[in-house]
């Protein structure tokens, strides 16, 4: 078993412990969805893509067994820290910003940064791809979650929006 599998091990070991702590989450009295609701949803996705990352895993052990040449392996395991790394950044950056410019600004710029830093825009017509597709996320997102769901979003001190 490889990387992959073993971290898929881990996140389904993971997110099923975790699933069993949410039966302990208190029953709200005020919403028909609870706090737990929300949750188990996530940690079962998470548990399901675990399951789909292991068993892809053991599909391709199997299909390597027929010892790969030496160029494929190269190939097969270039990995992109610097990509990571400026994601995780992006997001360090993206929750700083949250309480001073509020959730829907900072949302946006989060989302035109990610997708500029996972690949460039080099015409305008992509410029403004990116920018539209960062406002539409959003402006749904805080509706679904501010109208629909009544969750309190974070209001910027200095926009107070």
């Amino acid at each position: 078993m490889t990387r992959d599998g073993i971290a898929g091990l881990i996140c389904l070991a993971l997110s099923l412990c975790l699933l069993v702590l949410t039966r302990g989450l208190p029953k709200s009295s005020f919403v028909p969805i609870g706090p737990d609701f929300y949750p188990r949803i996530v940690l079962a996705i998470m548990a399901l893509l675990s399951v789909i990352l292991i068993a892809t895993d053991l599909w391709k052990k199997r299909a390597r067994s027929a010892k790969p040449s030496a160029e494929a392996v190269a190939d097969s395991e270039k990995r992109n820290y610097r990509l990571v790394g400026i994601t995780f950044a992006v997001f360090a950056a993206y929750v700083v910003l949250l309480p001073f410019a509020g959730y829907r600004i900072a949302t946006f710029i989060f989302m035109a940064a990610l997708q500029a830093v996972f690949e460039m825009p080099r015409s305008a017509r992509r410029w403004i791809i990116v920018l539209t597709s960062a406002l539409v996320t959003a402006a749904i997102t805080y509706l679904v979650f501010q109208h629909y769901l009544s969750v309190l979003l974070p209001r910027g001190s200095w926009t107070n929006w």
